[in-house]
């Protein structure tokens, strides 16, 4: 068996929290969203920017994921970080990594999000 790559990320999210995902990951990170399939559950959403999949399910029980999370590349980090700051959104930079400058953030739930920018 050979990992090939990631086909998608998956972020849990409570009942009812479609329009404020929809407010979130697609008007102010400027994700596309498209139509789920229509064998599956209608309920979350799913959202597109480039290659990133990002698929927001409606978990009965949710908690929000405040340690693992996914790790958004983008191009200007300052402007993200901006855009987030003004739409009322804490942003909490974090120990270096080589060849990144990067923040932490919390989706309109509390899924923890990390923004990076290569340097």
């Amino acid at each position: 068996m050979k990992i090939l790559g990631l086909d998608h990320v998956q972020l849990a999210i409570p009942a009812g929290g479609e329009e404020k995902a929809r407010a979130f990951y697609g008007d102010l990170l400027g994700m596309t969203e498209v139509p789920k399939p229509e064998t599956l559950s209608q309920s979350g959403c799913w959202f597109e920017s480039g290659p990133l999949h990002l698929h927001l399910g409606v978990d009965p029980d949710f908690l929000p994921a405040t340690k693992a999370h996914p790790a958004f590349l983008v191009d200007d980090l300052e402007l993200s970080k901006v855009g987030l700051l003004a739409a009322g959104f804490a942003v909490n930079d974090d120990k270096p990594v080589p060849g990144y400058v990067r923040f932490f953030t919390s989706d309109p739930f509390g899924n923890r999000l990390e923004f990076m920018q290569k340097t």
